[in-house]
C-alpha cells in the first residue's frame, strides 16, 4: 500500500485551530498521485521530529489543509550518532545518490565540499544554490520514503580548510597515509569526511594533521568517491549509531 504520508514546516502548522497547510506541490501529489479527497486519513511530519495522524479537510490546486490529530510516535527513531557527511562535490547524479542513501542511512546533514580534485567546479553562487535546493529536495523525498520524521540540511559548499577550521570531531577517510579505524571510541557526534575520484591532495592532508584530524582508511581496494560516502555511513552508525 502505498504510504500517505506528508511533509509540512513546522510554520505550516496552526495547533490552536487544529490545522496544518499543505505546499502546493505535497497537495499535488495529494490530490493526482494518491487520489485522496476530504475525509481520507493520512500522516505528515513536520521534518524536526513531529509527526501527526491528520484528515483531508480539502485539497485545492495551490494548497491543501489537513485536520491535525494525535501525535505519533516517529516509525524510525533517530540515531543516537549526530553525523554530518561531508563529501567533495561529485559529477552528475552521484551527489545525489549519497544524498539519498545518506539519508536513508541516518545522516542529520551534508556539507559539499569544494576541494582541489573535488569533480566539478561550481560556476557561481547561483550555481551553487540551485544544487542545494536541489539535494534538500532529494533529503526531503528519501525521508519521506524511509520514514524518518527529521529532514537532514544540506549546507552550502565550503572549502575543505573551511571545514576542518571548525571545532567539529573529524574522521577524515583516505586511501592513502590513513590508519585503522579505532573502533573503541564512544562518540555520539561527528563529521566524517570523503574526498573525490582523484583523492586528497598533498596539502590538504597536511592541512588535516595540523588541524589533528583524525585521517582513517576504509581498507585495502580504491572505492568510488560516492561508495566511500554511502560506505562510511554504514560504518560508522554501525559503530556508533544505531545499525547493529
Amino acid at each position: 500500500m502505498t504510504r500517505r504520508r506528508f511533509f509540512a514546516p513546522p510554520s505550516a502548522f496552526n495547533f490552536s485551530k487544529r490545522i496544518v497547510t499543505l505546499s502546493a506541490e505535497e497537495a499535488r501529489h495529494l490530490r493526482e498521485v494518491l487520489r485522496l479527497k476530504t475525509g481520507d486519513e493520512v500522516q505528515v511530519f513536520d521534518g524536526a521530529g513531529g509527526e501527526f495522524r491528520a484528515v483531508v479537510s480539502q485539497a485545492r490546486r495551490e494548497f491543501a489543509e489537513l485536520e491535525i490529530g494525535d501525535r505519533i510516535e516517529s516509525p524510525k527513531p533517530e540515531s543516537p550518532l549526530q553525523l554530518t557527511l561531508a563529501v567533495a562535490l561529485l559529477k552528475g547524479e552521484k551527489f545525489d545518490l549519497v544524498v539519498q542513501k545518506g539519508t536513508e542511512l541516518g545522516v542529520n546533514r551534508f556539507i559539499p565540499l569544494v576541494t582541489r580534485y573535488a569533480d566539478i567546479r561550481l560556476r557561481d553562487d547561483a550555481d551553487a544554490m540551485k544544487r542545494v535546493a536541489r539535494w534538500q529536495r532529494i533529503a526531503l523525498e528519501s525521508t519521506k520514503q524511509c520514514g524518518r520524521s527529521v529532514v537532514p540540511e544540506v549546507e552550502g559548499p565550503m572549502l575543505f580548510g573551511a571545514l576542518i577550521g571548525k571545532k567539529d570531531r573529524f574522521l577524515m577517510f583516505s586511501e592513502r597515509d590513513g590508519q585503522s579505524l579505532n573502533t573503541d571510541l564512544k562518540l555520539d557526534n561527528l563529521t566524517a569526511i570523503v574526498g573525490s575520484e582523484g583523492g586528497w591532495s598533498d596539502e590538504e592532508l597536511d592541512q588535516a594533521r595540523a588541524a589533528n584530524v583524525s585521517i582513517v582508511t576504509l581498507g585495502g581496494r580504491v572505492l568510488r568517491a560516492e561508495t566511500a560516502a554511502i560506505a562510511t555511513a554504514v560504518l560508522l552508525q554501525h559503530l556508533y549509531g544505531d545499525l547493529k
